[in-house]
């Protein structure tokens, strides 16, 4: 491929998808991607030149994509199904991988990812590469502002999240009227949204952040269709992202989605004091 390259590890969602448009719209010229059966939306196919499908767990091949490929740069851009990390079949490479963490967490295994893309040349570039323009600053993003209990179980969940994005526990924070429903471990942010609706029904508020020292090569916060339906079906009212660092999958669409659901959203600053 061409220097203007770029490699996309696609995993579920729009995201993958987003992120080819920007990148072709802004000028790369050759886009190739990494899709994972079962996971990406087939729909990658139509938004890049060349497309190489393999399962979760096959490393080996995994790299030997990457390195025939000819690129330089890649982007992982969307999630894998959490529980696939223990219940694929993973080939040498990927046991040796994940053999020699002693902890296992978002944190620790994409950065073993990118040390091994980095054998074959390739760069693991920021996840925000080409999608900076859907990260809002601190500010209100829907019509409706939060209340002032919302604003109080916003600045809890805040606080909260200070310390479980340093520890790697998880992203979000489920809170209402000063209680914390939820925190968010390894089953990812719809199952953390869910499980906090479920202890305590309507009228909680949700706060994503990435952490202090955030990797910006993967796991950034994303805030998609999925996640306002979560919050819905949960009864949450509210969310709190992290400014600057949170990824919107189209702001002006999910704020429009979000006034007609009735659910306020703005992003904030988190000092990590």
């Amino acid at each position: 491929m061409s220097k203007n390259s770029l490699g996309i590890i696609a995993g579920k969602g729009n995201y993958p998808l987003l992120l080819a448009e920007s990148a072709r719209k802004q000028g790369v010229e050759e886009l190739y991607a990494v899709a994972f059966r079962r996971e990406t939306d087939p729909a990658i196919e139509k938004l890049v030149d060349k497309v190489d499908w393999l399962y979760v767990g096959e490393m080996g091949k995994f790299l030997n994509c990457f390195e025939a490929s000819g690129v330089k740069r890649a982007v992982m851009a969307g999630q894998i199904s959490p529980k696939n990390l223990f219940n694929v079949r993973m080939d040498r490479i990927a046991l040796n991988m994940i053999s020699n963490l002693k902890e296992r967490n978002a944190k620790t295994i994409f950065a073993a990812i990118g040390d091994l893309l980095e054998g074959v040349n390739v760069e693991l570039s920021a996840a925000s590469l080409f999608m900076e323009n859907c990260m809002p600053e601190a500010g209100l993003i829907t019509q409706r502002d939060f209340s002032e209990t919302e604003a109080k179980d916003a600045a809890l969940g805040v606080r909260v999240a200070e310390a479980t994005t340093q520890l790697n526990i998880g992203q979000t924070v489920v809170v209402k009227e000063g209680t914390i429903l939820a925190v968010e471990a390894f089953e990812g942010t719809d199952a953390a949204i869910k499980r906090g609706g479920e202890q305590g029904g309507a009228g909680s508020v949700v706060i994503k952040a990435a952490g202090k020292d955030h990797d910006m090569r993967f796991d950034i916060p994303v805030i998609g269709e999925r996640t306002l339906r979560s919050m819905k079906k949960a009864g949450a009212t509210a969310l709190a992202v992290e400014a600057g660092k949170s990824i919107f999958l189209g702001v002006d669409k999910l704020a429009a989605q979000a006034d007609k659901l009735g659910i306020a959203i703005k992003a904030v600053e988190i000092s990590y004091d």
